[in-house]
């Protein structure tokens, strides 16, 4: 089991985007509609779940009374069966630099509630009743992977810092393993590479709930 490297904070949010939107906005004059890596969304379609994540983790956090066994009820949509489902998007006219803006500012949001909020809040998500750093971790990993998944299709080789992988698999991969890179751990541990002794997952999940 990882050892306890530091809690996921607000600020983890705010710096994990920070260091996506410096890295997607030297590729903003490239083409965004290639697959994002391994996946069969295109790089602005992955652009766009990323926000549209940071959207939602907030949004979860929200209400007065958050909800705890369903999403808040935003409405959303597919611009193909095989897009992802949406509640925010980038205006297509902006191009790629509006859609990293687009990224930036549910980032703020999340960092903004998941700061406002009472610490003992919790809230519906489909790994498990989460908390405020809960979500958090999440808006970090969606962050961190979906940018590596972007760079691969536009070419651009990309590597965060190692204690703020470390936070984010401390609290949603509480499996895995403890004496391998951070980086390349949390790459494993979301079905994006392999560790040595640790074949490539094919299916993969994180844990919500706050750690004991």
């Amino acid at each position: 089991m990882l050892r306890r490297p530091g809690p996921v904070t607000p600020q983890d949010v705010r710096h994990a985007v920070d260091l996506c939107s410096d890295a997607l906005r030297g590729a903003v004059d490239t083409d965004w509609t290639v697959p994002a890596g391994d996946l069969t969304w295109s790089c602005r379609e992955t652009a766009e779940h990323l926000a549209d994540d940071l959207f939602a983790y907030a949004g979860q956090l929200g209400p007065r009374r958050p909800p705890l066994d369903t999403h808040v009820p935003f409405a959303w949509a597919r611009t193909s069966p095989d897009a992802p489902a949406l509640s925010v998007s980038g205006d297509p006219a902006a191009g790629a630099a509006g859609l990293v803006e687009v990224i930036e500012a549910c980032g703020t949001f999340l960092w903004a509630v998941a700061s406002a909020v009472a610490p003992e809040t919790r809230a519906h998500h489909v790994f498990g009743l989460s908390d405020p750093e809960g979500f958090a971790a999440m808006g970090v990993v969606e962050t961190l992977v979906h940018t590596h998944d972007i760079g691969r299709g536009l070419g651009f080789a990309w590597t965060p810092p190692p204690q703020l992988c470390a936070r984010a698999l401390y609290r949603l991969f509480p499996e895995a393993p403890a004496d391998t890179d951070p980086w390349a751990t949390l790459l494993w541990a979301t079905g994006r590479g392999e560790l040595p002794g640790h074949p490539r997952l094919e299916t993969w999940r994180w844990y919500s709930a706050p750690r004991a």
